[in-house]
């Protein structure tokens, strides 16, 4: 495979969270998340339950104010799946794919990555990739 024959690292990451979409088991959206820091993977997430909790697949979701409850969002489980084994994503980028073609993260999403020190959001619509920063110049 040639040089110019390689997907560049945006399409990478977002064709693997694509990918990582495909394990959501809520029914009302396939979304993924890939959390990459200097070109390498640290994390992932789709939109499911908590282990050992049913699955919207399995149990129906959870309905409130046109939200599912019982589903957890692709990017919060991609930050809580770096916690648990101990990985900081701080200064990381996160690859977020929506099946509905959903262009941002929700709020509180947001409210988490900033926290957890994600700097760049990228996710992509139909004219291409949307690359978005959410910390600025914070040393």
């Amino acid at each position: 495979m040639s040089e110019d024959t390689r997907p560049d690292w945006d399409t990478y990451f977002i064709s693997i969270a694509a990918e990582v979409a495909q394990r959501a088991t809520c029914p009302r959206a396939q979304v993924g998340a890939v959390i990459a820091k200097d070109h390498r993977i640290i994390s992932t997430g789709y939109n499911g339950t908590a282990p050992g909790e049913p699955h919207c697949t399995e149990a129906g979701c959870l309905m409130e104010n046109n939200h599912c409850q019982r589903a957890i969002h692709a990017e919060v489980n991609a930050v809580c799946q770096a916690a648990k084994f101990g990985l900081s994503v701080d200064g990381a980028e996160l690859y977020y794919w929506d099946s509905l073609g959903r262009p941002e993260s929700c709020h509180n999403c947001i409210q988490v990555m900033k926290v957890a020190g994600i700097r760049t959001v990228v996710s992509m619509n139909k004219k291409g990739f949307i690359r978005g920063t959410l910390l600025k110049d914070l040393e």
